[in-house]
């Protein structure tokens, strides 16, 4: 705001210094030829010049713009009323033997058009640029000053801090969005807490249920460690350990999965949305950022449809997996095609590189799983553990082929009522 209002003032003064100048310009006598002369005494010269050099008859006043008339001082005429006049506004110059005295007026009529016209001008533009100033201010600036503590607020975990409300057009759903973002923020921060309940409850609870066979267990163990039973009841012993070993890796398993469940649950809306859409979002980016990587990219010939499924989620899924196109392909190209399967759009994506050893295959899509080719690369594991969730729960698919030299994924997208 300071800088905003040191340019404010800035373009003020500009704008008052040019006024100021052109008036100048127009109310200071105009200056024109070597000896700084008076526009009328330019004139009064170029006749006086005349008359030298032809006489009286050489007098032309139809190019004159500020000589009215020139009347030579006759023998006999009275000096005094000669040069008195009733015209104030003369000159008197000597030509030869002979005084003349020319009659002038200043220009008062075309040149005062002109100046209130440049000031009438000069005034429109200054109130028009101090109007885009201030719309500039009351419509920009204020509104992002007003906000400008917002984000700290967000970053902090305050999510009750309030927003300002503003009717214009411009910022209205920006803070619309803004809302929303913050109420999506403390949904995930509700939910959050009560995952964090349900993992203490439940890691609580098998706990407790794990102690009983591992206790058994323990038991088991001291017994036969001492030989306090024979050879017949040692082997209904180790069935007996074999199924508390199982109680407890059921447990275990029951662990896993609510743990998996929980991180992974994502949230997809109901919906269609056009092929268009997809390709729009996704080649708005990505050309240009393969390019400066110097990476092929290549898009196969597609037709628009109506698809069915959630937009934001189906383009999560197309980026997953272009990302991963990038990060584990050796940079050569990266292509997107588009096939037709009965009622049913294969999206793919492919890379050139060395692909994942077959046999891993199976495990591509379990979470926390990475692949040998990944070790070098940051990651969690996860991209393509929620990309199949995501594509399931829009009644889709996605897998992997591995070919020689390349690697591909396929999201299968299906059309609504199929």
């Amino acid at each position: 705001m300071k800088r905003f209002s040191r340019l404010f003032f800035a373009v003020v003064l500009g704008l008052a210094a040019l006024i100021l100048g052109v008036n100048l310009a127009f109310l200071l006598p105009a200056r024109e030829g070597g000896g700084g002369a008076r526009p009328h005494q330019v004139e009064i010269s170029r006749l006086a010049r005349a008359i030298a050099a032809g006489g009286e008859g050489a007098i032309d006043l139809t190019d004159c713009r500020y000589v009215t008339r020139v009347t030579p001082l006759l023998p006999g005429e009275d000096a005094a009323a000669f040069f008195a006049g009733e015209n104030l506004d003369a000159a008197v110059r000597q030509i030869g033997d002979t005084c003349y005295r020319f009659d002038y007026r200043l220009p008062t009529g075309g040149d005062s058009t002109l100046f209130w016209a440049a000031n009438g001008g000069m005034i429109a533009m200054a109130v028009l640029v101090l109007s885009l100033l201030f719309v500039v201010w009351r419509l920009v600036l204020r509104p992002f000053e007003r906000l400008r503590e917002l984000p700290f607020e967000l970053a902090k975990g305050n999510l009750s801090s309030p927003l300002p409300e503003s009717r214009g057009r411009l910022f209205g759903r920006f803070l619309w969005g803004l809302d929303l973002l913050r109420e999506e923020l403390e949904r995930r921060r509700a939910a959050e807490l009560s995952l964090q309940r349900e993992k203490k409850s439940l890691l609580l609870s098998l706990s407790h249920d794990i102690k009983t066979p591992l206790s058994a267990i323990k038991l088991y163990a001291k017994a036969l460690r001492q030989d306090l039973y024979g050879p017949e009841r040692r082997g209904k012993i180790a069935r007996r350990i074999g199924q508390k070993a199982d109680e407890i890796e059921s447990f275990v398993s029951q662990l896993v999965t609510a743990s998996s469940e929980n991180l992974l649950q994502l949230e997809v809306r109901s919906g269609e949305f056009y092929l268009r859409q997809l390709v729009g979002a996704l080649t708005a980016y990505y050309p240009d950022k393969l390019s400066l990587q110097k990476t092929d990219f290549r898009v196969g010939p597609w037709s628009d449809c109506l698809l069915k499924g959630d937009l934001d989620r189906a383009v999560e899924v197309a980026q997953n997996l272009l990302e991963n196109a990038i990060k584990y392909g050796d940079g050569g190209w990266v292509a997107l095609s588009f096939d037709w399967e009965e009622d049913c759009l294969l999206l793919t994506v492919k890379n050139s590189g060395s692909p994942l050893p077959e046999g891993e295959l199976p495990y591509l899509f379990d979470s926390f799983w990475r692949g040998s080719n990944a070790a070098d690369q940051p990651g969690s594991g996860l991209g393509l553990a929620i990309c199949r969730q995501l594509m399931a729960k829009m009644d889709g698919e996605l897998f992997a082929q591995v070919g020689e030299g390349e690697m591909a994924f396929t999201a299968v997208f299906r059309k609504p009522g199929g």
